[in-house]
Order: structure tokens, then sequence, then C-alpha cells
């Protein structure tokens, strides 16, 4: 696949964890990023939750965008147990599609869209999906919409992709330069999906280590860290 590395590939498996003990934190309650809870309305808020270095490192990315313009987050922390289901969900569609596929043809294919449940950045509290949107809050066009796949969008959600518009390339750019400016890292299959700290970051940056691994969060644990953002609606 041109060379991209996939979550599926051993290398990232390999990579050490050694967890730092950062704690998660709700966006929503630090105030200074536009989030969108049009998709997920958990009760508890686990989707607004990351690490308190990731969101940071976002604050930042967001002081590097042009005038005018403004990140809108819209997921972090995904429970192992929801990743786990949207990785075997995709990997039952593409099986339905090729059934002659072998078993490690679908893992790895299934990972260019969803990540191994044993390695998810989401689950570690360490990536983020997101977008570009101006000073009203609207969504910019960066190609197609969020978390499409690759067979739905015919390549197009790669973040290189040559099938998208010049304006929505011109888009995407300025979201990477932001976001690579912060020390974030892309996976080249999907142009939202950004992370900083987990075992895909550590590879891709030459890190030793990754300092952030999967988390489970309970009920209580998730409503407190969401605190009284817990029901607070997007902006």
């Amino acid at each position: 696949m041109n060379g991209i590395v996939l979550m599926a590939d051993p290398r990232v498996a390999a990579v050490p964890v050694r967890e730092c003990g950062e704690a998660l934190v709700d966006v929503r309650d630090d105030g200074r990023l536009l989030v969108d809870t049009r998709e997920k309305a958990d009760a508890r808020g686990a989707f607004a939750l990351l690490r308190s270095g990731v969101l940071s490192r976002l604050v930042r990315a967001q002081e590097l965008l042009p005038p005018g313009l403004r990140l809108l987050f819209v997921e972090g922390y995904r429970p192992p147990s929801l990743q786990r289901h949207y990785f075997e969900e995709y990997a039952d569609q593409l099986r339905a599609l090729d059934p002659h596929r072998s078993a490690a043809e679908i893992h790895a294919a299934a990972s260019r869209y969803v990540s191994p449940p044993d390695i998810a950045p989401h689950s570690a509290g360490a990536a983020v999906d997101l977008t570009l949107a101006d000073a009203e809050g609207r969504e910019l066009d960066l190609g197609t919409r969020m978390n499409a796949d690759p067979e739905e969008s015919e390549g197009a959600c790669y973040t290189d992709a040559d099938n998208i518009t010049a304006r929505a390339r011109r888009h995407r750019e300025i979201l990477g330069a932001a976001l690579t400016g912060a020390g974030l890292v892309n996976y080249p299959t999907e142009w939202w999906h950004w992370s900083y700290g987990d075992r895909y970051w550590a590879l891709a940056t030459g890190a030793p280590s990754a300092p952030y691994g999967p988390r489970e969060v309970s009920g209580a644990a998730a409503d407190e860290a969401s605190g009284a953002a817990g029901g607070a609606s997007a902006t």
C-alpha cells in the first residue's frame, strides 16, 4: 500500500509500552477546542477524554492554524470493548466482500480503517479524530466525510489521496502542518486520525517506547473525568 505502515504491522505491536500514568481529562472542561457531540451522545462523555499531554498539544496545534480556523474535536478515548466491536464488525464486512481472503489478509485490511484492539491508540486516550472548522464552527471540506472507509470513499480517505479537490487538499495540508508542528502523527489511511504517545506514534517518531497504553475506564471514572461537562452540548 505504497509504503504505508498499517496498525496491524508487527513492528507496531513490538513497541514497548512504559505507561506514565498521565491522567485522562475532558476536552470540554478546557474550553479551548470546538467539540462536536452530535454522534457521541453517551451520558458519561467518554468520547471527550484524552490524555492531558495530547490535549495540550492540540491546543498548541490550534494556535498554529491560520487566523479564522479552529480544530473541531470529534472523538478521543474509546473503551477497548467498543474498539473490539468496531474492528470485528469491519472485518466481517471485508470477509463478506471476499470470502476467499485469508485471516491474516482480513486482519491487515481491517487495520486500514479500525485499529486492532490490542494496540488501538484511541483506547490509550492517545488518539483524536478531528477536522477543521471556520470561526463560526462550520466544518470545512476535507474531501470525504469523517470516518469514510476506503471502500466507500474509493481511497479518498487516505491522507495523501489524489482523488480529492485542490481545496480539500489545501485544507488537509493546513490541518497536517498544525498537528505535525505540535508533535502529533497521522495514520495515513485516515486524514482525520492523529495521535501522540501511543505505539504507532513511537514507531513513526523513533521513540524507544510508548508512554500511553490501553486504559479501562469504568463508568464512575468516566463520570469523574467528565465532571460537569457530562451533559454539555456541541459548541
